[in-house]
């Protein structure tokens, strides 16, 4: 179930419902884009009426920042809890040898998605990665990228770009890659691969993760975490209002 809220809409399901239907989803068969909303993207949405529709199209949409768990309490939507990208990705992989997943990895830096790939094979035997291709490409290629994700027959197709670049990308790709669910996971990529630290638990917990993002590199974070929460707390002041 989806309610509204700031333009857009969001699926209230549980984590662990959130990945009961994320599997109905890959059974199904039937092309699916995942795309999850924080603030960030909230504020993109203001001015980008493409990725508005984008997002707006998808089949589920999840609460991934605390920011938006804060604003469904202020709106009156009643989000059970956070619904973490990163943590569905891991998730996802962890039950794809069980379930029989084939999954393919697209993006990062070329070593980045590499090193995913032997990590995943290590920690979780009998896992199939199906294909893997970095995430610096030109637009002529994506014709050929296509095709080789949708002759690896994967289940599920993690696309590691920053918004709104892998939301267009997969939307306008979607049905042609033969992959039943399409998921961006941002950058979750480098966090396994070890090149970026995720915040402890308790920060997590507190809904600090933003703020630990942004004391590990200040100079590029700052307009998106300072300038960008502040717009974004007075979008849900506005709505309230209203």
């Amino acid at each position: 179930m989806r309610y509204p809220i700031l333009n857009t809409y969001v699926d209230i399901q549980s984590f662990d419902e959130t990945i009961e239907l994320l599997g109905a989803v890959i059974k199904k068969r039937t092309p699916v884009q995942h795309v999850v909303l924080n603030a960030s993207k909230i504020n993109l949405m203001q001015e980008d009426e493409e990725l508005k529709e984008i997002v707006n199209s998808c089949s589920i949409i999840n609460a991934d920042g605390a920011s938006i768990v804060w604003a469904a309490k202020q709106l009156g939507v009643p989000v059970k809890e956070r619904v973490a990208g990163i943590d569905l990705f891991n998730e996802l992989v962890r039950l794809a040898p069980e379930k029989g997943w084939r999954i393919y990895l697209f993006g990062a830096k070329d070593e980045v998605v590499k090193r995913v790939r032997e990590i995943f094979l290590e920690k979780y035997p009998g896992i199939v990665i199906a294909g893997i291709r970095g995430g610096y490409f030109s637009e002529e290629e994506s014709g050929e990228i296509v095709s080789q994700i949708a002759a690896s027959n994967s289940d599920i197709l993690f696309v590691a770009f920053s918004s709104p670049k892998k939301e267009y990308w997969i939307h306008t790709h979607l049905n042609d890659l033969n992959v039943p669910l399409a998921m961006g996971v941002g950058g979750s990529f480098d966090v396994i691969a070890g090149m970026t630290r995720r915040a402890p638990l308790w920060m997590q917990k507190r809904g600090l993760e933003w703020f630990y993002r942004f004391i590990q590199e200040p100079r590029r974070m700052w307009k998106r975490y300072i300038v960008g929460n502040f717009k974004f707390v007075r979008l849900v002041w506005r709505e309230r209002s209203e």
